[in-house]
């Protein structure tokens, strides 16, 4: 006789166990000097009599910028032959959104890996921006389920925020970063000579996400930006050195102690000011640079912090003030453009943001200057309210 479902005994077995992440994130300048040690030290860092196999891959705005750099490269494998074995000369990839936009760029990548036998022992690095780390780094955790990978982030956008965490991703079906993986890197190496090669505009996109750190977690960084705010205007190099140093070390911070590295729950308090940049990068086709997106994301959600009574009144002028005098130009047209119903189209951010994360709505807000606070629910109105008051200071 059959057991009934109420007399059938289930057999659970949990299986639990812990993972240890490590890996290290090196501040340096010309590491492919010969005498710089930085990559040797990282592809070393568990074997250290071993010739490791490498493929490397370069954002092509990085070539073109710095044509010599893979000569340099080569040079550099020559001079530590006994260490580093290139598989093939270095890969230029497509460079911003192109290359995460393009449905061919990822299978081309994983051909590359197979082509030259790239294992589970090998390196991919990448060398580029943000966008490069990201496909690069995709294909690396998927190819035979995860590959030792490499970051040279070579924007402050990559070497402060994006370039330091554990994430990556490409775009498909108009929605940013939809397809992706948390995959810690072997190693990360800031090389500060690739900062000097930016134009203004790429320098002062990544001081964007310096503000929204300092914001969230550290009141006295914030302070600090507001100190020396001419200095960066101009790009004082140790400046901005400082900058990039400090809000990688905040994010770092937030990912090792914040108790969710890998975004299992509901709150991402790194995306502070996030949910309309992304759209609002998607609405403009990428004519506003992501720096330049969260920038106005962070004074849209400052000042709706004030206006819904978290944040004291005269936060959101402060913060306001920090971000024009960087450069930034905090409004654009396409935040007043609606839907066939007169919805302003940028509040569809909202929901792409909720359904990225899954759960139910959290976004981030201002407690205080360095404090934030998550909130379940965003009024319309009051988001109105806060285009508004940016459409006044322009």
């Amino acid at each position: 006789m059959l057991d009934t479902p109420s007399q059938r005994v289930e057999d659970v077995r949990l299986q639990s166990f812990s993972v240890s992440y490590e890996y290290p994130v090196v501040f340096t300048r010309n590491a492919f000097a010969p005498g710089n040690s930085s990559l040797l030290d990282v592809l070393s860092r568990r074997e250290q009599r071993k010739r490791h196999r490498c493929l490397i891959f370069i954002d092509q705005g990085v070539l073109a910028a710095r044509p010599e750099l893979a000569a340099q490269i080569d040079d550099y494998a020559r001079a530590h032959s006994s260490s580093i074995a290139l598989v093939a000369p270095p890969v230029p990839v497509a460079g911003g959104e192109v290359c995460k936009n393009d449905p061919n760029i990822i299978p081309r990548l994983l051909e590359l890996l197979s082509q030259h036998a790239i294992d589970r022992h090998s390196f991919t690095i990448a060398i580029g921006g943000g966008a490069v780390l990201d496909a690069v780094g995709f294909a690396s955790a998927i190819f035979h389920r995860g590959i030792r990978h490499i970051r040279f982030p070579t924007t402050v956008l990559a070497q402060d925020d994006s370039g330091v965490g554990v994430k990556n991703a490409v775009n498909q079906f108009g929605l940013k970063n939809l397809i992706g993986t948390f995959a810690p890197p072997w190693a990360i190496i800031n090389d500060s000579s690739f900062i000097d090669i930016l134009p203004p505009r790429e320098k002062r996109a990544g001081m964007a996400e310096a503000v929204k750190v300092a914001l969230i977690r550290d009141g006295k960084f914030f302070n600090w930006l507001e100190a020396h705010a001419d200095e960066l205007a101009r790009f004082s190099k140790p400046h901005l050195d400082h900058l990039i140093k400090e809000t990688a070390a905040l994010h770092m911070r937030q990912i090792r102690l914040g108790g969710d590295p890998f975004e299992m729950g509901s709150a991402r308090p790194l995306d502070f000011g996030h949910w309309s940049a992304h759209k609002l990068e998607q609405l403009t086709c990428n004519e506003v640079n992501h720096g330049e997106a969260v920038a106005l994301g962070i004074a849209l959600d400052t000042r709706y912090s004030v206006l819904s009574g978290h944040l004291a009144a005269g936060g959101d002028g402060r913060v306001a003030d920090l971000l024009e005098r960087f450069g930034f130009v905090l409004w654009h047209d396409m935040l007043r453009q609606c839907d066939a119903r007169g919805r302003p189209l940028v509040l569809k951010g909202l929901a792409d943001f909720q359904e990225h994360l899954g759960g139910e709505l959290t976004i981030t807000l201002l407690a205080g200057i360095g404090r934030g606070v998550e909130v379940h629910e965003m009024d319309e109105k009051i988001v109105g309210k806060s285009v508004d008051w940016l459409e006044r200071r322009k």
